[in-house]
Parts: C-alpha cells; structure tokens; sequence
C-alpha cells in the first residue's frame, strides 16, 4: 500500500496503524505506545498521519485529566491543519471537543462537535460522522440528548461502511442510559438487551460483561432484583475466573444485597466497591457515590469478602 506525502510523492511501506494500539481502559499505556511512533510518524513526512497520531495523543491525555496537557498537544496540531486533509480536521475537532466535555465546559464542545458532524458528512467520513453525533449527544441537555442518539444509530445503520456500522453497540449502549437516566426502564433494557445481542455478535469478552452488567443494573431497578443479583453474581465469577475485579459488579451485588435485607453480607461488598472505585479516575466528580460506598462499608472495619 501507498502512502500520499505531503510533496505528493509515496511511500511504499505502510505506516502503523495507531488506532489499532487504543487501550481506553488504560490511557497512560496508550499514551506510552503513541509516543513510541512520534519518531516514525515525523521520518514519513506525512502530516497527516503525524497529525492524526497527536490528536490521539491528546485524547489519552485527556482520559487522564491532564486537560492543558492535550489542549498544548491540539494546539500542534491546529497549526499544522491548512496542510492536512479534512479527515485529519474533523479528528482534531472531536479531540479538542472531547477535551473541553471532560474538563466541564460542554458549550465550548458542543460547537466543535456540530462542525466536526458537518464536514464528516460532507467527507464521508462516515465513522467519525457517528462519532461527532454521538458527542453531541453527550454535551446536549437530557431533553436532546435522545434525538442526537437516534441520530448517530441511523447514521451508523445506514452506512456501507463496517467501521462505522460498529459503532452500533456503543450507541444501543448510550441509547440505554438516556432512557436509563428519565427512569423510562422498559425502553433501557431493550436498547441493553440488543447492545448484548450486538457484543455477543462481535465476541469481545469485556465488552459482552459490560452489556449483562447494564441488563442487570435495569432489572434491579424494575424490581427484578433476585435475577439482577443472579447476573451480577455470574459476571463476579466471569471476572474472578479471568483475574480481574470489577468494582462496579460488587457495588451492584451490594445494593441488590440490601433491597433484599441481607444488609450485613452487603457491607462487605459495599466495602471491596470502595476500595476498587475510589481509584478509578471516571468517578473522580462522583464524591457522594464514592462516599455512600464507603459508609455503607464501614471501611476500616469488618472483613471483607474475597476477590
């Protein structure tokens, strides 16, 4: 495969392909692994693709809440955007956009996004079409929110493009907590249900745990609470058996505990979801949710189930 420089001549190996190397889970390791091809990226003299690598940069720096940090990164990028595609201009929109909703300034995002939207559309950029939809969804109050989802699904159903059809699950995903979210539950686990259908469809292990645990979590909340707990406890041992912990399964085998007044047992669940999501940098802004976890817990003082 050719690669086009920016002179216009080719190149006749093949770059690598950087998006393939995302980690969202770990943004650091990620960041680490960008940086390792800055040097190649910078030999190829294409801009575009050197571009497009910090605008990826920035993204992980921005998981990390190191918000100036991938602003100075976009800022790179800005500059260097007259001599770059427009597949390039639409990612740094989205990325500077991501940058300013993470960091509590959705109304700086939200017209970078509508931008981003427009000219992915006009590129046929399918892919980052549904991606812009699908954030402005995000920065929208509740009352839009559910139209720009909508938007995004039908772009993603109707394109000819696999990359772009992907994005369904995540979208069923964000379609579920907006109803989630207006407590309009029936609506929620059906757009559950069929991001699980989906995930199970595409066969990634994590992201199918995922989809049973939002299933769960929604039957919880429709009373469904001994199924919920069922699933919960289920994706408990699917964790347990792949090495890893999930705070969210036992914050939610927790509360299925006390609706059902085994409060004493769910103490100690309550406990070892403390100790997991007080280290995860998503709930950073969520102190009330972290601090009823710790004082159902009574962390400090009884035991603690296994994990």
């Amino acid at each position: 495969m050719e690669i086009e420089l920016a002179d216009g001549s080719a190149r006749k190996n093949k770059l690598p392909d950087f998006d393939s190397l995302w980690d969202y889970d770990h943004p650091g390791a990620t960041e680490k692994k960008f940086r390792e091809l800055l040097s190649v990226a910078l030999d190829s003299l294409d801009l575009s693709y050197l571009s497009q690598l910090l605008t990826q940069i920035a993204r992980t720096e921005g998981l990390q809440r190191k918000f100036q940090d991938a602003h100075n990164t976009l800022d790179r990028v800005q500059k260097a955007l007259d001599k770059t595609d427009a597949k390039t201009r639409v990612r740094y929109l989205l990325e500077r956009g991501r940058v300013f909703n993470s960091s509590r300034k959705p109304e700086e995002a939200r017209p970078l996004f509508l931008e981003a939207l427009e000219l992915a559309v006009k590129s046929n950029e399918d892919f980052y079409a549904v991606d812009a939809a699908h954030m402005i969804a995000i920065v929208e109050p509740p009352e839009k929110q559910l139209q720009w989802n909508l938007k995004a699904l039908d772009l993603a159903e109707n394109s000819t493009d696999e990359k772009a059809r992907k994005w369904r699950g995540s979208l069923y995903n964000n379609l579920g907590w907006t109803y989630f979210e207006q407590r309009q539950f029936e609506e929620a686990l059906l757009m559950f249900e069929k991001a699980r259908e989906f995930q199970e469809q595409q066969g990634d292990p994590n992201k199918i745990m995922i989809a049973k645990w939002c299933v769960a979590k929604t039957l919880r909340m429709m009373d469904h609470t001994e199924e919920a707990l069922e699933m919960q406890r289920d994706l408990y041992e699917q964790y347990q058996a792949a090495g890893r912990r999930s705070g969210y399964v036992y914050e939610e085998i927790a509360e299925c505990m006390m609706v059902m007044g085994q409060e004493q047992e769910a103490q100690g669940w309550f406990a070892v979801a403390y100790e997991e999501l007080s280290k995860d940098p998503r709930l950073a802004d969520e102190q009330d949710r972290l601090n009823r976890l710790k004082e159902l817990g009574k962390v400090g003082g009884r035991d603690t189930p296994r994990s």
